[in-house]
């Protein structure tokens, strides 16, 4: 058996390529049966006549929807669903507006503003796990609870 993404032989049990790291079977680069380049669109490798296997479908994400949804519902103003999920970038700016506004909120009023905002944030971010529609870092939704 070859992999379908860097085209490298792979043993028969392997789950993963061991030249390129991917799953069996998710590349369209190369036959799976002799390992030849072949067309993204086509069906059967033109070199040996086998009919080239569809691409695995890794469409829903390993989190666990559940952890994400508390995560958003109780500790949402400081993104930890959003650190949970891998979206660290989007996590810090949550975790600074969110730290800012409770540490301004004794001194000036203007705290306030932070905490609103990020309230809604994690808000519209809760509704989006309880309804499935929330993303990992690799844009798949988190749907398994």
């Amino acid at each position: 058996m070859f992999c379908r993404n860097c085209g490298k032989e792979v043993p028969q049990q392997a789950v993963f390529c061991p030249g390129c790291g991917s799953r069996s079977l998710t590349g369209s680069n190369f036959c799976q049966n002799c390992g030849t380049q072949v067309n993204l669109q086509a069906e059967v490798c033109v070199k040996c006549g086998a009919r080239l296997a569809k691409p695995e479908k890794t469409g829903i994400s390993t989190k666990s929807r559940l952890a994400t949804t508390l995560l958003a519902l109780f500790l949402g103003v400081f993104g930890a669903h959003r650190f949970y999920a891998g979206k660290v970038g989007t996590a810090i700016v949550m975790l600074i507006l969110g730290l800012t506004g409770f540490f301004t909120v004794w001194l000036f009023s203007i705290g306030l503003i932070f905490i609103v905002a990020i309230s809604i944030w994690a808000f519209v971010d809760f509704i989006f796990c309880v309804a499935g529609r929330f993303k990992d870092d690799g844009g798949l939704p988190i749907e398994k609870w």
